[in-house]
């Protein structure tokens, strides 16, 4: 669709008189613009707007702007050129690209999926809709900004579904007004979940999709899971959660043990009466826990690993963690010092919360792989434009071979992990969930570890190409900065990558048969 301009036309004659001290107007793409008042409001000052006045500007302009400028501008434009079209896309609030490979093949016209049914595409649709309208301006704020996610957007995810449907099928759903009917939770499915995870990365904000309910995504799960011994907790705490009230978190993490879980040192000692546990120790690292009123914790029981639900109280506190991608996340360090827990806090059995640790692990890495394949696939989509529309040495930055070779690696490694990740999918929706454990954790594991090998591939091919822009947080290049700084946490939470790697070959050593050459 064209920008809504205003009807008025003029000839390029007449554009071209406005080159005066007093009128500055200029075309792009056949919209006539009058900047006349906005010289001294330039970001990049009045000199580059004087040396095209009076003519068409196109060009120059894509040489330097993203085309949301001119959405942001828009009270600028007086008209169009007379006889003339625009001739640039300008995509509506719920759009799928036309650029080739930005969207996966199932949302392809072209092409066909065996996986995907109009209940997909309803939800893809809407998702997509609810995120950028609600989601995008505050993500590329706050990602901005550092300022945690608002009140307001969470009470909007909660009633509309959105915070049900990101922790995976389940019955938790049933019964709930998914964004106004556009799947029923009885038939969710984990293609339903993949939607939702890509399609919340979109706003290319990497430190807020963590701080947006990330730590809920892979905490609540323990509770969903193993918290039947206690019903009236666990009824509580979800329905606290799903209504954005409470916010919960997943504190495994410490400064003495990451992806090495048998190692951990915070410990919970139960009391005399039997009737609690003392925990002590600290987390560090912990994604939401410095806004979270609940805290799913492994623990160390004396005869093995525990996991304990503790909430927000005396004994617990939290501070924020800088890093490399913005304080959005919440990362936290969390001392727990004395802290009195009841022992009907208890998630599964004491000294076996490695098993529930390792059966959240999958849904929670193969989430997060769910989200890196579609950030490589929006940096290849933006790549692809600013190739096409970027003038070097008096070339597109297309028509160099050598730019077409980055770009063809790129999109391979995007599309064979798409390929991957609905395969392994695939799996997941018809295996049971205790089987999953056994089967899927090694292939999710390698999955998780080969997509953010690609995404280091991606990421050093797209800087290349994109030159000062891509270190550049703002402007032209700010999906390809943000992505370039931030893939390198997928690599390195849930499970680093050569810890992955072990685990993948370790668990096909269990089936290997007394096979030999």
């Amino acid at each position: 669709m064209p920008l809504q301009v205003p009807s008025k036309t003029f000839t390029r004659d007449e554009v071209a008189k406005n080159n005066t001290e007093d009128s500055t107007w200029f075309i792009i793409d056949a919209v006539v613009y009058d900047v006349s008042d906005f010289l001294d409001a330039h970001p990049g000052g009045e000199a580059v707007l004087r040396q095209v006045a009076g003519t068409d500007a196109t060009v120059a302009f894509y040489n330097l702007h993203r085309h949301e400028v001119l959405q942001k501008y828009a009270d600028l434009a007086i008209g169009t050129v007379a006889g003339e079209k625009q001739s640039i896309i300008t995509p509506e609030i719920g759009d799928l690209s036309p650029v080739p490979y930005a969207e996966p093949l199932w949302l392809t016209p072209q092409f066909k999926s065996p996986y995907f049914n109009d209940s997909h595409r309803r939800l893809q649709r809407a998702m997509r809709e609810f995120t950028e309208r609600h989601i995008a301006p505050e993500a590329l704020e706050k990602e901005r900004s550092g300022e945690l996610v608002g009140q307001d957007l969470i009470d909007k995810m909660a009633a509309a579904g959105v915070l049900h449907m990101r922790m995976g099928p389940g019955k938790h759903l049933h019964g709930v007004n998914l964004l106004d009917g556009a799947v029923d939770g009885k038939e969710f499915d984990y293609f339903h979940d993949m939607i939702c995870s890509q399609e919340g990365v979109r706003p290319a904000a990497r430190g807020f999709q963590d701080g947006n309910m990330a730590g809920m995504v892979i905490g609540l799960t323990c509770v969903l899971n193993f918290g039947d011994k206690n019903p009236a907790l666990k009824k509580r705490v979800t329905e606290e959660v799903f209504s954005g009230k409470k916010k919960i978190c997943l504190a495994i993490t410490e400064a003495f043990a990451g992806s090495d879980v048998a190692g951990l040192r915070t410990t919970a000692k139960k009391t005399p009466d039997g009737k609690h546990y003392i925990v002590n120790g600290t987390k560090k690292w912990i994604t939401n826990g410095v806004f979270s009123d609940y805290f799913v914790t492994g623990v160390n029981t004396g005869k093995g690993l525990s996991v304990l639900l503790i909430p927000r109280g005396e004994g617990v506190e939290t501070k924020a963690i800088k890093t490399s991608y913005s304080p959005v996340a919440g990362t936290t360090y969390i001392t727990f010092d004395n802290v009195k827990v009841p022992v009907e806090n208890l998630l599964g059995e004491e000294n076996k919360g490695i098993y529930v640790i390792l059966s959240n692990f999958n849904h929670e890495r193969w989430t997060m792989t769910c989200a890196t394949v579609r950030y490589m696939r929006l940096v290849v989509e933006e790549s692809l434009k600013w190739a096409h529309q970027r003038l070097v040495f008096g070339k597109r930055l297309i028509d160099q071979p050598v730019i077409r070779q980055k770009l063809a690696k790129m999109i391979a490694l995007c599309e064979s992990h798409q390929s991957w990740l609905e395969t392994v999918t695939y799996q997941m929706c018809n295996m049971k969930y205790s089987d999953q454990a056994k089967h899927l954790g090694g292939p999710i594991a390698l999955l998780k570890m080969s997509s953010t090998r690609a995404a280091h591939e991606i990421a050093d091919e797209a800087v290349q190409i994109w030159g000062g822009r891509g270190l550049t947080q703002t402007g032209m290049g700010r999906v390809i900065e943000n992505f370039n700084r931030t893939y390198k946490f997928d690599s390195i939470l849930g499970g680093a990558e050569e810890v992955l790697g072990d685990l993948g070959v370790r668990q096909a050593m269990k089936f290997m048969p007394k096979s030999v050459l």
